[in-house]
């Protein structure tokens, strides 16, 4: 699996690449992490205002727009990313 982190104006956007039989399980792990049950050891969630999820061939793209006044840490998603990872492989 590969991801990259884009720092956007308002939050933050991830692009996963070679999830391959992982996809399923990751887009479950994110659609929790959407809905406010995330269980990444940080507190960044507190920060989201709201995430969107795509799906598609090439990957998972996951759009996270910080509340107001509220800025995404990209090293806090990275430890996120790489926990959903390992608990999902």
């Amino acid at each position: 699996m590969k991801s990259k982190i884009i720092s956007k104006a308002h939050g933050v956007e991830i692009r996963i690449s070679e999830a391959n039989a992982h996809a399923d399980r990751l887009v479950a792990a994110f659609r929790e992490c959407q809905q406010g049950t995330c269980s990444c050891p940080t507190q960044e969630y507190r920060k989201v205002d709201s995430m969107t999820i795509a799906q598609s061939h090439d990957g998972i793209v996951l759009s996270v727009e910080a509340k107001a006044d509220e800025q995404i840490d990209v090293a806090e998603i990275e430890r996120c990313l790489e926990h959903t990872k390992k608990r999902v492989t």
